[in-house]
């Protein structure tokens, strides 16, 4: 799968959409999908992050929330997948700047949202 020019969609990110989306779509995302949104939202917010860093996070996470997508999200099964690639793509470029902090603070959200079984997915993230 080719992946979309996600940095066209920094203009569609907002901290409210974000929250909104990412609660309404967590179970049928799944859990790797939702722990890969959360580890770049937090991300996003810390002080540490560079700018080209939060630019490539703003985009992707623009891209997860836009209703415009390569694969429609309504689609059962495969619409979140070209959501999932865009994050994938962008962490795997930032995860050695990834605060360890981060991590802990989004398993604890997952914890909330996710039964334990479910969790383990996030275990091969990059699978």
């Amino acid at each position: 799968m080719e992946l979309p020019d996600f940095m066209n969609y920094g203009n569609k990110f907002s901290q409210s959409d974000f929250v909104e989306k990412i609660s309404r779509v967590a179970k049928r995302a799944g859990s790797k999908l939702v722990y890969a949104a959360l580890i770049l939202y937090y991300t996003l917010q810390s002080d540490k992050t560079s700018l080209k860093d939060k630019a490539m996070i703003v985009g992707a996470l623009g891209y997860l929330i836009s209703p415009i997508d390569v694969m429609p999200d309504a689609i059962p099964i495969v619409g979140l997948s070209d959501d999932l690639a865009v994050l994938i793509y962008v962490l795997k470029a930032v995860w050695s700047d990834i605060d360890p902090e981060i991590q802990k603070k989004a398993k604890a959200k997952l914890n909330e949202w996710f039964d334990d079984d479910e969790i383990s997915e996030i275990d091969r993230l990059f699978d």
